[in-house]
């Protein structure tokens, strides 16, 4: 083992941390700890960036008011979604895809504006900044899982009208509307794959060797 290693409960607990974080829809009453957001937002700030551009912003959403427009936004958006969803949408329409109203904290996270002036790591693939927040919200998402905190991060929305929402700048772009809060328990399995909606690969099955599609023999 390297000597750099943690020590093995250490190496466990990051695991299991990855193992069972869950994108969670169903939040039970109550607040989060004082301090827990803070550190949450802190773990996600501690993620990778390309040119340390650190492109995520986090938007918490304190106005109930506010939060009943960004949940009414995404439940429109919810339904545009099944009639896309064509001979699914029955299906789609039956699961439960955000907790917006009940979770104890509602984020939005946005990419920052003048993205274009960062050029290291952005010169052939300016989706980096994309990728980095990326890495920033799993960052929280572990961290809250750790706690035995929930989290869900919700995509359907219109991204102009959520910038709009929330007073974003012009060349700004929201990402994620984050639900965070208390759990009675955590889903056995991804929710997804509990309503059938779904399976997740073996990971064999995306690890290549040397060429696309060429499995790895070793």
């Amino acid at each position: 083992m390297s000597p750099h290693a943690f020590a093995q409960p250490e190496i466990d607990g990051v695991y299991r941390a990855i193992r069972e974080r869950r994108d969670v829809r169903h939040f039970e009453p109550g607040p989060l700890d004082p301090g827990q957001l803070e550190r949450f937002i802190a773990a996600a700030h501690n993620g990778p960036s390309v040119g340390l551009m650190q492109p995520w912003r986090f938007i918490r959403i304190a106005d109930p008011a506010l939060r009943a427009q960004i949940h009414a936004l995404v439940d429109e958006e919810r339904k545009l979604t099944a009639e896309a969803l064509g001979q699914r949408a029955e299906e789609f329409m039956r699961l439960k895809v955000e907790g917006i109203l009940a979770c104890a904290e509602v984020l939005v996270v946005g990419l920052i504006d003048q993205r274009e002036r960062f050029i290291f790591g952005r010169r052939t693939m300016p989706e980096m900044d994309l990728a980095s927040a990326s890495c920033a919200i799993q960052n929280f998402w572990l961290a809250a899982r750790a706690e035995g905190i929930g989290a869900g991060w919700v995509s359907l929305f219109d991204p102009q009208r959520l910038r709009a929402l929330c007073g974003m700048p012009d060349g700004s772009q929201p990402i994620a509307i984050l639900c965070v809060g208390q759990v009675k328990e955590f889903y056995r399995a991804p929710m997804l794959e509990l309503e059938r909606w779904d399976q997740r690969m073996p990971a064999q099955q995306v690890l290549y060797e040397n060429s696309w599609g060429a499995q790895s023999i070793g």
